[in-house]
């Protein structure tokens, strides 16, 4: 784990959330190996390593055991934590208490909406079902699932709340992610109300940092920092003109953990940062302004017809009102281009 990472980790940790909640916790995590999976579980052998009293269990649940063991290589001989190789989609069998779920898992990047949406869809509602049924069981203190703003649909709004609920056309194949997370929504909802699973959700915007997945993320801001580290010209493949948010992995992550800790039951948190609003254009300037020792370039080049990714057709989307996390003490630290910076120095370092 190297300095980056560790700076962030402590950043998450030194909050004034009441970690004591979770003392003598023990905490599922699914798709464990993904960005926003790995943060969190860092963070809590984190929380172990500055406070031996706290033993917080840590079940990282993976598909991939090899990648899993790479990912955490530095945690693999401590006692409180256990790689589980499985799938969210089947039954997951574990002895004991389990005070907390974190349903992390789910393909984000575009890229599988049209080649595997199928695969897209099963994590999110199979899998939510199912370890909501073992929340239920193991009388679990805190439920907390990852969904996304994309749930809010197609709105002529500037910002939206987590009221807003706008057109997504079912018959639309790249809807399978944001069907699919709406309907994961419900799901937390009714386990909510009808069998009092505390459940919690959280929508977060575009989210990157060190533990970004370089080699099979197709997102643009995911390809863009692979060019940065690998020396590369950076390649448009649109006009650059969509507007998205970006927010830093330190700061998402401190909202996660707020609204499992802070946040009321049932109800669903944007988590975004209304600084780091930018176009894909000068997103791509700014990376490249970022490594001026490179003398990369940006490029343009049409993007091939069979590649299986499907574009989102909306140029700007409207930003996530964080109003209402921001009630649970939750601000953003860190800017769009020190994260960056942050990022791409992360790759450059060992560990």
């Amino acid at each position: 784990m190297n300095r980056i990472v560790r700076e962030d980790l402590e950043s998450i940790t030194s909050s004034d959330l009441d970690w004591g909640k979770f003392k003598d916790s023990s905490i599922l995590i699914s798709g464990a190996n993904g960005m926003l999976g790995s943060y969190m579980a860092y963070a809590f052998m984190h929380l172990n390593e500055k406070n031996a009293g706290m033993n917080i269990k840590v079940y990282a649940l993976a598909r991939n055991e090899d990648r899993a063991r790479e990912r955490f290589s530095d945690h693999l001989k401590s006692p409180l934590f256990k790689i589980i190789q499985g799938n969210v989609e089947d039954k997951i069998r574990i002895k004991g208490n389990l005070d907390y779920i974190i349903h992390a898992a789910s393909p984000a990047s575009s890229q599988f909406y049209g080649t595997d949406p199928a695969g897209v869809i099963r994590p999110n509602v199979l899998g939510t079902i199912n370890l909501l049924e073992m929340a239920r069981e193991k009388k679990s203190k805190g439920f907390l699932f990852f969904s996304s703003g994309e749930v809010c649909g197609a709105v002529n709004k500037e910002s939206i709340d987590e009221t807003v609920a706008g057109y997504m056309d079912p018959t639309d194949i790249r809807n399978c992610y944001g069907e699919s997370k709406r309907m994961a929504e419900n799901i937390c909802k009714c386990w909510n109300h009808q069998y009092k699973v505390p459940t919690f959700v959280v929508r977060p915007d575009h989210t990157y940092g060190p533990t970004m997945d370089l080699k099979n993320d197709r997102r643009v801001f995911s390809e863009f920092v692979s060019d940065a580290v690998n020396n590369r010209n950076i390649t448009l493949k649109s006009d650059g003109l969509a507007v998205r948010t970006f927010c830093y992995i330190s700061d998402a992550t401190d909202g996660f953990f707020r609204v499992l800790l802070k946040g009321e039951p049932g109800e669903s948190y944007n988590v975004s940062n209304k600084e780091g609003r930018i176009s894909i254009g000068k997103l791509a300037e700014m990376i490249v302004s970022l490594c001026p020792e490179k003398k990369m370039k940006v490029a343009c080049e049409k993007r091939q017809e069979n590649s299986g990714y499907l574009e989102n057709k909306d140029r700007i989307r409207p930003s996530l009102s964080t109003n209402k996390i921001e009630k649970l003490g939750y601000r953003c630290k860190v800017g769009i281009k020190e994260g960056f910076r942050r990022t791409i120095e992360s790759f450059a370092l060992k560990g």
